[in-house]
């Protein structure tokens, strides 16, 4: 297990003992969460299912506390081999991932690596947990194929900030996939010089060569073919791409654009592209 000084975390015993309490102290004077219908022949709307892989018992019964609190559906596993069957079986809307999962189990890498080429579960949004201040960590995170990483410690209003800043960045990605305008033109591809975008398979080539991206990679990048030629700033591609109220360092876009340039430029180091405007944003030209 990587460093976790729960003690030192706003998810520790203390603090998750007054999570508790205030939850306990408003089930007798507040009525629960919306997907608890009032009615009891009213259909009750589908919990959105969380699943947790990591092995800290305490910041497990923590985060299944809050959440379920919240509305969402949990299930927890502390073992890499047991999160991937998991999640496999229930097709979680979200999952939590530690990255430094216990020895004699596969590591939170290789989990994420695993979810993104299995069919069942590679389009899951996966927000990775990483030890504080270790940014190697957090960036390999990010080109396995997580969409996001909170560092320990953590309070627990942020994480579900961030779960659901994800969730919304995901129904915006399918709704695009579902017709809004953009996609009706040019037979549901977008097309800049010799790269392509099909919004419908998610498939992008360059020269007719299939160009592998995470959920995140070909959000950025459908950012920029929607609008070529146009400078972007750096908050209108977070708000676009990671969330109105995303709360991660802001160094995240630089790190993707990174990612993006070392798949579609022939000389990521000289970007032709993908160009940056200094002290503004980004801009795909040619």
């Amino acid at each position: 297990m990587q460093q976790d000084a729960i003690g030192r975390s706003n998810l520790s015993s203390s603090s998750g003992g007054q999570l508790e309490g205030n939850l306990n102290g408003r089930e007798g004077n507040e009525t629960r969460p919306a997907s608890f219908a009032k009615n009891p022949y009213e259909q009750k709307p589908a919990l959105l299912k969380v699943l947790v892989i990591e092995d800290e018992e305490n910041i497990i019964e923590l985060i299944k506390l809050g959440l379920r609190y919240e509305g969402f559906q949990v299930e927890a596993v502390s073992d890499g081999q047991e999160g991937l069957s998991t999640a496999q079986r229930i097709s979680p809307d979200i999952i939590i991932l530690d990255l430094g999962l216990p020895p004699g189990s596969i590591d939170g890498l290789e989990v994420c690596r695993r979810l993104r080429i299995n069919p069942t579960t590679q389009d899951v949004p996966v927000l990775m947990l990483t030890a504080k201040g270790e940014v190697e960590d957090r960036v390999a995170g990010l080109k396995t194929g997580a969409d996001d990483y909170l560092t320990k410690p953590f309070s627990f209003e942020e994480l579900v900030a961030r779960i659901h800043a994800i969730l919304r960045r995901q129904r915006r990605s399918s709704d695009s996939l579902q017709g809004d305008g953009v996609n009706e033109r040019e037979g549901q591809v977008l097309q800049f010089g010799d790269l392509r975008l099909n919004l419908t398979t998610r498939e992008v080539t360059r020269t007719g060569r299939l160009i592998e991206l995470t959920a995140t990679e070909y959000n950025l990048l459908h950012l920029f073919m929607s609008h070529p030629r146009q400078v972007l700033d750096r908050q209108t591609i977070l708000n676009k791409v990671w969330g109105y109220d995303f709360l991660g360092e802001t160094n995240i876009i630089e790190v993707y654009v990174r990612y993006l340039r070392e798949k579609i430029e022939d000389s990521p180091s000289t970007p032709r592209l993908i160009q940056t405007v200094r002290g503004v944003g980004y801009v795909l030209k040619g």
